[in-house]
């Protein structure tokens, strides 16, 4: 699958769009997802242009298709892997040379295959924010007895205001200078570890909309926001990178998102930044000012009953995301437009019912397009994506799912 540059945006024609990838998938039965090759080509080289020259390494959670990363790591300017798990990292490093697990691991068994393989060691970097987590390799296999683990320590990134309190996600207890120095220097002292990267996530930049529909204050708040914290964090961020470089060589500073790829890029101290979600465009991403994603992945369902003149009911649908419940972790009822969930059922397990100017219209196996609101969670979904271009399907992607894959 090659992704070339391509300037053509079918997408923001949605009559057109939807159609043509309803024409391409016809023959298909529902559920099934499809991802279009113009809008996934598209989403990859914009990452690449609004990151500036600075390294993207694809978060593996954000895609969870193997043939897609691969086609994206072909692409100058994408490198390595960022992993959710040590298992999903041992497999991913079959293939691919650089892998970093963005999360701390207490897995045992996947431990123990890491420490006794030199070509695993020297393809997959830890991420930890504790001393308790060296302690945990070394139950498995001490210093001595294993291969050299490489490490990489996780920076808080959060912005802690004298006003507003804790702002952002709790991830690493590791905030100050002072603190990531001490665990700096405990790794570089440790036998059997190498200190090698840091990562610091700002996820209330990049993972927080700026501009909500119909909320004006609230965007004007989220500005300000995240205009103090990347202030904040870009001073912190560079101090500590120094204050690590003091100690050893680093290979890497990983940061950021697909929603922060302009500012973080901006940091003199990252090399890297972990992105994923952009190339898939979920309806995530529609309420950001700065960027505007195409949908290249999306599902299809199909009408199975009709209730009411006015109601069309859908197979399935409940996909819900993670994150704090509300309606906007609901599948985006996409096309046809005019389609919206009943209150009192929403999106479900089994069934969906909607209502709208469309569904009138709507018959017993019409079909409907939906998008997720995150971009891997809609893999663990499906066996695979039916890869559209040119109105034809030209390939067929295996999800994780589809090659009997479940890390988290």
């Amino acid at each position: 699958m090659n992704l070339t540059a391509r300037p053509e945006q079918p997408w923001l024609e949605p009559a057109a769009y939807w159609a043509s990838l309803s024409a391409a998938t016809e023959k298909l039965d529902t559920p099934f997802g499809a991802i279009s090759l113009e809008a996934l080509s598209w989403n990859a080289h914009d990452m690449l242009r609004r990151a500036n020259g600075t390294t993207i390494r694809v978060a593996s959670k954000s895609v969870r298709v193997r043939g897609v990363m691969d086609a994206v790591l072909a692409l100058p300017g994408y490198a390595g892997v960022l992993a959710y798990t040590l298992a999903e990292a041992l497999w991913l490093a079959e293939t691919i040379d650089d892998v970093v697990v963005a999360y701390p691991t207490v897995d045992i068994a996947s431990m123990a295959t890491l420490a006794r393989s030199p070509e695993l060691a020297r393809r997959i970097t830890l991420m930890v924010d504790s001393v308790t987590l060296l302690d945990v390799v070394d139950s498995v296999l001490p210093a001595g007895k294993r291969e050299t683990i490489r490490i990489a320590l996780e920076l808080d990134a959060s912005w802690r205001s004298r006003v507003l309190g804790h702002i952002g996600v709790y991830r690493s207890p590791m905030h100050t200078v002072a603190q990531a120095t001490t665990l700096g220097a405990a790794i570089v002292a440790r036998p059997g570890f190498m200190l090698v990267g840091m990562m610091a996530y700002e996820a209330q930049i990049a993972g927080v909309i700026n501009r909500p529909t119909g909320k004006p204050m609230r965007a004007r708040a989220v500005d300000y926001v995240q205009q103090q914290s990347t202030t904040e964090l870009r001073e912190r961020r560079g101090a500590v990178v120094a204050a690590l470089r003091n100690l050893t060589e680093l290979e890497f500073v990983n940061g950021g998102g697909t929603g922060s790829l302009e500012r973080t890029a901006a940091d003199p101290s990252v090399t890297e930044i972990g992105a994923g979600s952009g190339l898939f465009g979920p309806h995530l991403f529609d309420g950001y000012s700065h960027f505007q994603p195409a949908p290249a992945a999306a599902f299809s369902l199909s009408v199975v009953r009709k209730p009411t003149a006015e109601i069309a009911t859908l197979l399935g649908g409940g996909w819900i995301a993670s994150g704090p419940p509300a309606a906007d972790r609901m599948p985006q009822l996409a096309w046809p437009t005019g389609l919206s969930y009943l209150a009192r059922e929403a999106a479900g397990e089994v069934q969906s019912p909607v209502r709208g100017p469309a569904a009138a219209a709507l018959r017993v196996g019409d079909r409907v397009w939906l998008r997720h609101t995150k971009a891997g969670e809609l893999s663990e979904h499906l066996r695979e994506f039916a890869m559209v271009d040119g109105g034809v399907i030209v390939d067929t992607m295996k999800t994780y799912r589809g090659e009997g894959k479940a890390f988290l």
